[in-house]
């Protein structure tokens, strides 16, 4: 199924059926009785995240923190079956279950199976990383976990009921320390804040044959995302300025390869990029790649240039070079990582991703197009350059009050 169609199916479904298990949840709630402390060491964890590749690896701080605080439990993470492969190289999960969203009745077949797994699992908290997506409301309070965590806005209210215990959802923070107000409201005392991949998984075999496919060696290509899902085509740049970028790259940088990536089912936009001119110094190899060669391709590269999409966030995991491109989303919540060149408009009408199932612009996004091609010049000129290098600009946010986590909603 396409986006598009998941949100309709997600508003005018799935919203009638989390009304109803809220009602039920309150009732239960009342003569249940039941304690929601998080006094007890939990046995079971479930983390869910359904949508979002570049999520998911913003959620593996999370992740590790559970891991570390909570040795001897048990962490299973629930996601779609595209992001699956992702997990041989996200270290602390000990079970990943996953759900088929290609087709309606695979997603309901897939869904019952689930539920059925969770039940056996029994997990004492559930963890909902999804904001907007009531099928994940639905799937949580049918988990039947004892404690249900999860993210309150002021247009979902009808939720409070479902989840045990609520977080406001902070659009200033960044995503992995919203992330990780969870396990501060847990009462986790040692917290992890850096992202990470495993790249040990990549054996030598593996990184050679991504080589061969590209047709080069470590640190002597840059890698270009030109890419963005679904959720917002407008995070893109545009075309001809990706094109007109990679001639200029191939005339003041002719050491370095041009590597394009993509997914299958991106293959047909970056080939169009790729055969509007003869480039000398140039591969795509979109839909070529392995979910490891991805990742090893990255993580060999000189520098990565990238839209605000997944292949941004392993970037930002391995602390390659990396020159950012953001629009409709914002740098503050998703970028300032280390070793990254941020490059951003701050246009009245962004940050949209989030707020619009239709962004304001329709399609004409000015937050990217006032990008310049001299402005990622400069930028890559800089990452290139021998000893420059680019520190992390963390916001300073306080996200405690000494021991009690700031920004919890009260259940009512």
């Amino acid at each position: 199924m396409k986006l598009q169609s998941k949100i309709v199916i997600d508003r005018f479904v799935g919203l009638p059926v989390v009304y109803g298990l809220n009602v039920m949840a309150r009732f239960l709630g009342i003569m249940l009785r039941l304690n929601h402390s998080f006094k007890k060491t939990p046995e079971t964890i479930a983390i869910c995240k359904f949508v979002g590749l570049g999520s998911i690896i913003q959620a593996t701080p999370l992740i590790q923190t559970l891991r570390i605080n909570y040795p001897q439990a048990r962490i299973l993470f629930i996601t779609t079956d595209s992001n699956k492969t992702l997990f041989r190289h996200i270290k602390g999960v000990n079970e990943v279950l996953t759900i088929s969203d290609k087709k309606f009745s695979s997603l309901v077949v897939s869904t019952s199976k689930l539920l059925f797994r969770l039940w056996k699992q029994k997990p004492d908290i559930y963890i909902d990383l999804e904001i907007y997506s009531n099928y994940s409301s639905i799937i949580a309070t049918m988990s039947a976990s004892r404690n249900r965590i999860g993210f309150f806005k002021n247009d979902k209210t009808y939720r409070k009921g479902i989840y045990t215990h609520m977080l406001f959802f902070n659009i200033k923070s960044p995503i992995s320390q919203v992330y990780l107000q969870f396990a501060r409201l847990m009462g986790c005392k040692y917290i992890v804040d850096t992202l990470s991949i495993d790249t040990e998984i990549n054996v030598p075999d593996t990184i050679q044959n991504m080589f061969k496919k590209v047709g080069s060696s470590a640190g002597h290509y840059i890698v270009i995302n030109p890419n963005a899902s679904d959720l917002r085509l407008e995070r893109r740049w545009p075309t001809h300025y990706f094109i007109s970028l990679i001639e200029e790259i191939n005339k003041e940088f002719p050491n370095y390869k041009v590597i394009l990536i993509g997914s299958k089912d991106e293959s047909a936009y970056v080939s169009e990029i790729a055969s509007k001119k003869q480039f000398a110094n140039c591969t795509d190899s979109s839909g070529k790649l392995t979910i490891s060669e991805l990742i090893a391709l990255i993580d060999n590269a000189a520098l990565m240039i990238t839209n605000d999409t997944g292949p941004m966030h392993i970037a930002f995991a391995l602390k390659t070079k990396t020159v950012a491109l953001f629009g409709p989303c914002s740098p503050q919540q998703y970028g300032g990582a280390e070793k990254t060149i941020t490059l951003y408009k701050n246009v009245y009408c962004s940050p949209c991703v989030h707020e619009f199932m239709v962004p304001p612009c329709k399609g004409d996004n000015q937050c990217m197009k006032k990008i310049t091609i001299e402005e990622v010049l400069n930028s890559i000129r800089q990452q290139l350059s021998s000893g420059i290098h680019v520190t992390e600009n963390k916001t300073n946010i306080d996200y405690t009050n000494g021991s009690i986590p700031l920004g919890v909603v009260v259940r009512q």
